[in-house]
């Protein structure tokens, strides 16, 4: 509204002077070019047409601002967090074929991202993430644990049977760069097994910022 009156205003002065422009000589006829208008109207006009031309250049910035808000309100980290646990008291596994666990007691679930009925994790935005999982077991079988991106084993945790050694436990982590629909799961490996509780076989991971 402010850059729509001062541009009328200054057309309406420039048209006020520069009507002044050109005027005819009674004496002689001849048509004679005076000055078009007074120094300080000039100045004036000037100093209008200076001021256009910074409003037009705010006005720019203004909306490049605006742009910039609402890319980065689209960009707004979304919260990503779970964490869950083998249910029951006794040993899981072992399996005679590869296994996706399934950890049914879910301790936390920010974001809906783990699904306790598949145990597995689907990337809800593209991302660097954060997973762990930690395993109880005892020593009469082995522990074989992977991570699995997709298709992709990325990190495994593993323990021999032992006779000497009652219990074991373990785990590992890992950070993870994740596209949008990546799922992310345990799979515990054929003739091996841990020891489900909701407490101390656990499957984590969290989303750290968006890509």
């Amino acid at each position: 509204m402010m850059y729509f009156s001062v541009f009328m205003l200054v057309s309406l002065l420039g048209g006020f002077c520069f009507a002044q422009g050109d005027s005819n000589d009674p004496e002689t006829g001849q048509t004679s070019q005076i000055q078009s208008c007074f120094p300080d109207m000039c100045n004036l006009l000037k100093e209008f047409g200076a001021m256009r031309e910074k409003l037009g250049a705010l006005e720019t910035k203004l909306k490049e601002s605006e742009n910039q808000i609402l890319e980065l309100k689209s960009k707004e980290t979304k919260k990503v967090v779970f964490s869950a646990a083998i249910s029951g008291f006794g040993h899981t596994g072992p399996f005679n074929t590869d296994t996706t666990l399934i950890y049914k007691t879910v301790i936390t679930n920010i974001g809906n991202a783990y699904n306790q009925f598949t145990g597995i994790f689907a990337a809800p935005v593209a991302g660097i993430y954060y997973f762990t999982f930690f395993y109880h077991a005892g020593g009469s079988e082995r522990v074989s644990l992977a991570l699995i991106k997709n298709t992709q084993v990325v990190v495994m945790a593993y323990d021999h049977k032992t006779l000497q050694d009652g219990a074991d436990n373990g785990g590992n982590a890992v950070f993870l760069q994740l596209q949008q629909g990546d799922q992310v799961y345990m799979r515990l490996h054929a003739s091996t097994h841990v020891w489900g509780n909701t407490q101390i076989t656990t499957f984590s991971g969290f989303l750290i910022s968006q890509v």
